[in-house]
């Protein structure tokens, strides 16, 4: 039964043009970026054996797996564009929402697209190194903390701003082009795989050499900080959320795109983390962020390295336009209940996208790519794992409220399964903020400020419910 309620008739609408292809595409190309293509060099200087290298692969895949069933319920009964901000609103209160939009704008989309902007510039600085500098000038700053232009940053942009204007001209066209983009992304890693392993000149006995270990805390302590690399890595699977109000029958699309997506990504992935290190040992690869690259040249010489480098390259392109896709729904969402700029409500009469939002994220992406991209990341995985959690976590709230449709996963020994989830985010949050305050306080900073935004452009109004629809 659909229970539609709108007061915004009379502007222009989102519309549900987004099928199972789409969607699953959506997550595919989310999850496939940065993290798999630049975090097996990190792992390997802060875990020092292969074989936690793996297995925290595999402790981020069922963490992953968990969170895509849990936000798969809370997308069937939420199916509006929006995800976090949707739920944590009803679930707990307009404030907790706006916190978690305004955080995604700057963690959950803006300073990813940013890294993976800058991943894909350092790919393609494998196979052109000329288009490369060195190092990039420093504009302002010292030590890991500061402000840099390059070329890399030049070649970032460049891209964040092309994908900008592709997303303005419709969401079809997008879909159309992401759909392109992830069948050559799957393509190229599954032909990288496959042929690493049949005919490249790897070697089995690396997975048996350990590398000398870079970090200062003991490895269980390592492990939790690690976990935000991995988590971003696999932050994608929750993208068709986010989409939730342009998806075709939302209460069949989104848990398949969820669950298929995810699975493939997971498998994926740990064929080709396998595949890195049969191709180097870990002490080759340590502190090495275009992995893959790397990895390439010794499996395969240097000129098919390059080339395997320019198509890695392209492959990453999917996933800046998948995230240039997603984030401004969020915005979007959040405008329509005057909880965000006015303007970022505002949908193009021609091409039915949110062309405020799309273009102010494309601005904030471009000027995040000037920071140093490892801290880049752990500030994305610390506030993307609170968010998350805080989603899963309302799940504990709406299964209490009359007319909730449950799912048959979720079910299962409740609340087993956000329990799991919530486990390891709590524990990778408390270890991020003893291990890693630097960052814990620029997450902190990007809440606060997001609360007192949102108190002071809602100080005397009285908030509306965000629009939802029920299936």
């Amino acid at each position: 039964m659909r229970a539609n309620v709108s007061s915004t008739s009379e502007r222009p609408g989102l519309l549900r043009q987004l099928g199972v292809v789409s969607a699953t595409a959506l997550v595919i190309s989310n999850m496939i970026g940065v993290g798999i293509f630049t975090t097996t060099g990190f792992l390997a200087g802060d875990l020092g054996t292969p074989g936690l290298v793996l297995w925290i692969w595999v402790a981020g895949a069922a963490c992953a797996l968990l969170g895509a069933m849990c936000y798969s319920e809370l997308g069937i009964n939420l199916p509006s564009s929006g995800g976090e901000y949707v739920y944590l609103t009803r679930a707990f209160g307009p404030t907790w929402g706006f916190m978690s939009g305004w955080a995604s704008f700057f963690a959950g989309f803006s300073g990813p697209i940013a890294a993976q902007a800058l991943a894909f510039a350092d790919y393609l600085g494998h196979a052109c190194p000329s288009c490369m500098d060195d190092k990039p000038h420093i504009l302002a700053g010292s030590g890991d903390w500061t402000f840099q232009f390059g070329k890399a940053q030049m070649v970032a942009s460049g891209l964040i701003l092309l994908f900008t204007a592709v997303n303005l001209v419709g969401v079809q066209r997008s879909a159309r082009v992401q759909n392109f983009l992830t069948g050559a992304k799957v393509a190229i890693l599954v032909a990288f795989v496959v042929l690493g392993f049949g005919i490249g000149a790897g070697s089995w006995h690396n997975f048996s050499l350990n590398a000398v270990r870079t970090s200062p805390h003991v490895v269980w302590e390592q492990f939790a900080i690690s976990l935000f690399f991995i988590y971003v890595s696999y932050s994608g699977w929750n993208a068709a959320t986010y989409v939730a109000e342009e998806l075709r029958q939302p209460s069949r699309t989104l848990p398949i795109a969820l669950a298929v997506g995810t699975g493939l990504v997971t498998v994926l992935f740990l064929a080709l983390n396998a595949v890195f290190i049969y191709a180097a040992p870990l002490e080759t690869l340590k502190g090495e962020v275009a992995v893959g690259a790397l990895a390439a040249s010794h499996l395969f010489g240097s000129n098919i390295g390059g080339i395997f480098s320019a198509l890695m390259a392209l492959s990453l392109m999917a996933t800046v336009n998948a995230e240039i896709t997603v984030g401004p729904r969020v915005y979007y969402a959040m405008a329509k209940n005057q909880a965000f700029l006015a303007s970022a409500a505002k949908v193009h009469p021609k091409w039915r996208t949110p062309w405020v939002a799309i273009l102010a994220q494309g601005a904030c992406a471009m000027l995040m790519t000037m920071t140093p991209f490892p801290q880049l990341v752990l500030y994305i995985g610390f506030t993307l794992s609170f968010f998350a959690a805080m989603a899963v976590a309302s799940l504990l709230y709406f299964r209490r409220q009359p007319g909730w449709h449950k799912t048959r996963f979720v079910s299962f020994c409740w609340p087993l399964v956000p329990i799991l989830f919530l486990i390891p985010e709590a524990w990778i949050v408390v270890w991020g903020v003893q291990l890693k305050p630097f960052i814990s306080i620029a997450a902190a900073a990007t809440m606060v400020t997001g609360a007192a935004v949102y108190h002071f452009r809602r100080r005397g109004r009285v908030l509306e419910s965000p629009e939802i629809e029920t299936y």
